[in-house]
């Protein structure tokens, strides 16, 4: 594994800590709770860089997805409905 792909997982890391962090003092992000649209989350955690031309917020979304599915895999987080909000597992 080459340097930048060792600080590219520490960065993916630290922004499944960050998401998980901000669920976690999120009230709808509860167990059992109505939970949170990603890109709600996503905003909420600063990850958006803002619009640029080929950059829309929307399309910068794309590696939360990622993120929140490895969430899902690792059992710590659930989607409410196939296409709904997130919340804690």
């Amino acid at each position: 594994m080459t340097e930048f792909e060792k600080r590219g997982k520490e960065i993916r890391e630290i922004s499944k800590i960050l998401v998980l962090d901000f669920m976690k003092s999120t009230p709808s992000c509860q167990v059992g709770g109505e939970g949170m649209r990603l890109s709600q989350i996503f905003r909420a955690c600063g990850f958006d860089w803002g619009t640029y031309q080929k950059a829309t917020s929307s399309n910068q979304q794309y590696w939360a997805v990622a993120l929140i599915r490895e969430l899902e895999a690792e059992g710590k987080v659930n989607q409410v409905s196939e296409s709904g909000p997130w919340r804690l597992a």
